[in-house]
């Protein structure tokens, strides 16, 4: 048996930044370490080539009548900069106390490592486990997984012989608190680029003739939020769904305090959709923000120019029922509208998700349909969170998107279990990224004890 924490080390060593060519070959030595690890563990590995960075594609078989479950996962990180915040080396990592330090250490090394320590220990103890087990382990997440949809799609007849899928990629509010997460927002991204003259023109000798795109673009984005913080786009909202009583019980029982969440963010007072609490808001309640502007000189001391261009940055996410190309759409038709003569305005399509939610088991509106094995199996991750973490785990939606959770679902129809793993004080896409190794030691045991309750049938 393996040293999960050694591992997880061995594994942090690999500077596998997807992003960036120039980390090519830590792509590639952490792509090989987690395909050697499952096969030495008895999976048949496949190392499926994309466009860009492989997918590894693990199997344990068996009976098909038994349970089966994928375990999802990616290897690639976030780059690393600025080096010199690091207190620690970024690609060494270094234990402290109960932390270890290192690039990709909670974000996903460390929980994906929990979970493959936790099949590890399971199928030494039972090696005839009846349960059938597929690792699906991306190198692209961290730019959006470009290289998944049409892995879905050859790969989803496969897939779909599956009961669900477990991953730990999200987050827990406390190293006390479990949080099963049941829903991620969408997401619709495009740039807004708004020209006026031919070129940037002198503001004393051609000033107060014709409209200047910075003063058009502001117009514009003034208009998109109403002074009580709704999105003023018509249509909007159309077929935005109710929260259920559940959900709002469930983030009664976080304990979230606004005024803690004041300080933490430093601001005196919060702009939200009228009828919602700031982390409701956040967790039920669609959005959109602008999230760069610029337009003209940006550098030291001035230069009087009206410059021809400026441009933003929009970002929507968006709840069920709300689609991608449709929010996109509606939003770029009141810009259209509400763009003043004198200028002229064009889009730049960014990437996109779907929202994803997921009911779980006995609660007022848990499909009729529900896959009886994922039902069993969200009642085991109660049963044992609470058991090993000493208090049942909360079912919330998460405001942030992982969109391959939405495309698994619309390719495949397997839903999802987010077992969160990395915390607040974890520092994700930070310098000084860490990971809690007393979360990762229980994490083994729940996801060990989870995955023997649904392998008995």
């Amino acid at each position: 048996m393996f040293d999960p924490v050694e591992k997880l080390k061995e594994f942090i060593r690999h500077p596998s930044v997807s992003a960036d060519p120039k980390f090519k070959e830590g792509m590639q030595g952490a792509q090989k370490f987690v395909a050697d690890l499952l096969g030495s563990m008895g999976f048949a590995v496949e190392v499926v080539k994309t466009d860009l960075h492989p997918i590894i594609f693990a199997q344990r078989g068996g009976d098909p009548k038994w349970p089966h479950v994928v375990i999802y996962g990616h290897y690639d990180v976030q780059p690393a900069d600025p080096l010199n915040l690091w207190k620690t080396p970024a690609f060494e990592p270094t234990i402290i106390g109960n932390r270890i330090y290192g690039r990709g250490a909670a974000d996903n090394k460390g929980p994906l490592m929990t979970n493959i320590a936790a099949v590890a220990q399971l199928l030494e103890e039972n090696p005839k486990l009846p349960l059938r087990i597929t690792f699906l382990v991306e190198g692209e997440e961290e730019m959006g997984s470009p290289s998944f949809p049409k892995f879905l799609e050859s790969h989803k007849d496969r897939l779909k012989e599956a009961d669900f899928v477990y991953l730990s990629d999200t987050a827990l509010p406390s190293q006390e608190q479990v949080v099963i997460t049941c829903g991620l927002r969408g997401l619709a991204l495009f740039d807004v680029h708004v020209t006026g003259a031919k070129g940037d023109l002198h503001s004393g000798m051609h000033g107060g003739a014709f409209r200047n795109p910075i003063q058009a673009l502001a117009e514009i984005i003034s208009t998109l939020h109403t002074p009580e913080g709704k999105v003023n786009v018509p249509g909007f909202y159309d077929g935005v769904l109710d929260v259920h009583p559940w959900e709002r019980d469930e983030l009664r029982k976080l304990g979230a305090s606004e005024e803690e969440y004041k300080k933490f963010l430093g601001v005196d007072t919060f702009y939200t959709t009228p009828g919602y609490s700031p982390f409701e808001s956040l967790r039920f309640q669609p959005t959109l923000e602008f999230n760069g502007i610029g337009g003209g000189y940006q550098g030291e001391g001035t230069k009087t120019v009206i410059p021809s261009k400026a441009f933003t940055k929009i970002s929507c996410r968006l709840v069920p029922n709300q689609k991608p190309d449709q929010i996109k759409k509606l939003v770029m038709d009141a810009i259209i509208a509400r763009t003043p003569k004198g200028v002229k305005v064009e889009f730049v399509d960014q990437h996109k998700g779907e929202p994803y939610v997921v009911v779980p088991p006995d609660r007022s509106n848990t499909p009729k349909d529900q896959s009886p094995v994922l039902a069993r199996a969200f009642r085991a991750t109660d049963q044992v969170v609470t058991e090993v973490w000493g208090r049942p785990p909360l079912y919330l939606r998460e405001g942030g998107s992982v969109p391959i959770i939405a495309d698994i679902k619309q390719v495949t129809g397997l839903d999802s279990i987010m077992f969160g793993l990395f915390l607040p004080e974890d520092n994700l896409h930070a310098p000084n990224e860490g990971f809690n190794l007393d979360v990762m030691k229980k994490g083994i045991t729940t996801t060990k004890r989870v995955l023997q309750a649904v392998a008995k049938t």
